[in-house]
């Protein structure tokens, strides 16, 4: 007997059952979701948690506004970047007192990758991926120019960089899910093959913290660096974080020495000598108001088992995938299908995608659009439903449908995309 076509009817009955039977469901209430918008970017922006405005207000009218510099002692400013980098270790499968929030991803990956090169001081070969996120390959190439020496970036198409790690390799740099297409590295197996040939590794987990299980110290890499605004909800531009493997804590030379890394930044000695451990790899003072709402937005993963959120991401990503082809048949996916093997978003690839995604926004559905001609869409397990994920479609579909993206205002690029 055939089977009926799916339609969307069918899928908003699926996607009831499994919000009935979702064990995250209660975390929406802890941010703030405007009415009338469905939100698919949360892998470029996080939606606010509701306790951020609490502890920004707090920390501004209070802690500043009436303790002023003293605030540095009486709340124990200096030793944020440390207490919050520990509610990020559990996220990432970290060890205790390896992670440090500090400055963004680009100048923590400039770090990383600049110790992880005077570990392996013979070698000059910089190993990445050509779709890896383009700040990436913009600090590799500006390394390299500064360095000197012979030292080169080798950037091999995605699946070619495991038979390209050789015994020329110093450092493995790849981002693990891929910012465009959604695709998934397999982390500990790279390691391996980078460790085996006398390399290290240093991931980029911008698009991967927060978003499923992460576990870089079962994955034995080397430094990691990521992302404070995305799944983390910290905030437009919220710091970011840095990992260092405790093998290597007390060996790493950070080439940014800053007086925030140094062993006593306060006996203002005119040499640098690092402190212990991670703390090393911070530079300047931490911006305590960004800090601030990037501990308080942490708070919504208090308590939560990170397998849960990466079965919620597959499930909300599985009905996304199952609708939108039943649907809008010209669209055609990049991302890998199986879970496990793409990270918590989806990819299109859409003739006349700016315009479309343009057409979605003005509609309540907010993704984004990458260049040549992807729509994107994020989907963050803490806040979204698997009814919103059916109702987006639902919006997508007659969007294509009806043309209703060819007006010329949905065709005039902004500065962001």
């Amino acid at each position: 007997m055939a089977t009926a076509p799916a339609t969307i009817e069918s899928f908003r009955a699926r996607a009831a059952e499994l919000d009935a039977a979702d064990p995250l469901a209660g975390r929406r209430a802890l941010f703030h979701v405007p009415a009338g918008r469905l939100y698919l970017d949360g892998n470029s922006l996080g939606a606010l948690p509701r306790s951020v405005m609490a502890r920004v207000r707090e920390v501004i009218e209070h802690e500043w506004g009436n303790d002023l510099i003293t605030g540095w002692n009486t709340h124990d400013w200096i030793d944020l970047p440390a207490r919050v980098g520990s509610k990020i270790e559990r996220l990432v499968g970290a060890e205790p007192g390896t992670i440090v929030v500090a400055d963004s991803t680009s100048i923590n990956l400039f770090k990383a990758l600049s110790a992880a090169l005077r570990l392996v001081p013979s070698r000059r070969v910089i190993l990445s991926d050509n779709g890896n996120f383009p700040t990436d390959l913009y600090v590799a190439q500006g390394l390299v120019r500064l360095l000197g020496g012979g030292y080169t970036l080798k950037a091999m198409a995605p699946d070619d960089v495991e038979d390209a790690i050789g015994d020329d390799t110093a450092v493995l740099c790849l981002t693990e899910v891929d910012y465009r297409s959604g695709r998934r590295h397999d982390m500990k197996q790279l390691t391996a093959k980078a460790h085996a040939a006398g390399a290290l590794a240093v991931w980029d987990l911008a698009h991967s913290a927060g978003a499923f299980v992460v576990d870089v110290a079962d994955g034995r890499a080397d430094f990691a660096i990521g992302c404070g605004y995305k799944y983390l909800n910290g905030g437009p531009g919220a710091p970011a974080f840095i990992y260092v493997a405790p093998r290597f804590a007390d060996q790493v030379e950070p080439a940014l020495s800053g007086w925030m890394g140094h062993a006593a930044p306060f006996a203002f000695t005119t040499d640098y000598r690092p402190a212990q451990g991670v703390t090393r790899m911070r530079v300047g003072t931490p911006p305590i108001l960004g800090m601030a709402a990037l501990d308080a937005a942490l708070d919504a993963f208090e308590g939560i088992d990170m397998r849960q959120v990466a079965a919620k991401s597959a499930s909300l990503t599985e009905l996304f995938v199952a609708a939108v082809e039943a649907t809008c048949p010209d669209l055609r996916l990049t991302t890998p299908r199986e879970p496990g093997r793409r990270g918590s978003q989806i990819s299109f690839k859409a003739e006349n995608g700016y315009a479309v995604m343009q057409a979605l926004i003005d509609r309540g559905v907010i993704g984004d659009f990458r260049a040549p001609d992807i729509i994107r869409f994020g989907f963050t397990p803490l806040y979204l439903s698997h009814t919103e994920v059916v109702a987006a479609v639902d919006v997508l579909a007659k969007v294509l449908a009806e043309r209703l993206w060819d007006e010329p205002k949905y065709h005039v690029r902004a500065k962001v995309t």
